[in-house]
């Protein structure tokens, strides 16, 4: 990742892992409401639901990273975003805190880290009592990063 100065990252929990999305690329956030199921469509994909009178794609952020199912009693957020002409939500269990951070605390993927997050992520960056998981958001909805994981 190329750092000019600093790039601001939205936080989020999945699963109790702390990651960050960068906040360019994402529209909106929003609390999901009615999602309908697709028969027949990969297991990430959550549904779909109408926002404001435009179709979004819900992609569950924990299947696609191999991660336990969220129980569906509990709450969840969707950060908002676009590729294309397509809007997408990704479901995560909680928004945090916008954050600036630098390059002096970026690191790039871990190579020990499990195939599917590696392919997920952009970077780490070091907090003073947790690490950043930098999710790449477009690799996260891409169709064809779903069969390769």
């Amino acid at each position: 990742m190329d750092y000019q100065t600093s790039l601001e990252f939205v936080t989020v929990r999945i699963a109790g892992q702390l990651c960050g999305a960068p906040v360019r690329e994402i529209r909106e956030v929003f609390a999901p409401q009615a999602i309908t199921s697709v028969p027949l469509a990969r297991g990430e994909i959550a549904g779909l639901l109408n926002l404001r009178g435009r179709i979004v794609t819900v992609i569950d952020a924990r299947v696609r990273l191999g991660l336990p199912a969220r129980d569906p009693s509990e709450p969840c957020m969707a950060l908002g975003l676009e590729r294309g002409s397509e809007l997408y939500g990704v479901l995560v269990d909680e928004v945090g805190e916008v954050l600036r951070l630098g390059a002096d605390t970026y690191e790039p993927v871990p190579a020990h880290l499990d195939a599917c997050w590696r392919a997920m992520m952009s970077g780490v960056h070091r907090l003073e009592t947790d690490l950043l998981a930098i999710l790449d958001m477009q690799r996260l909805i891409a169709p064809e990063s779903a069969m390769a994981a």
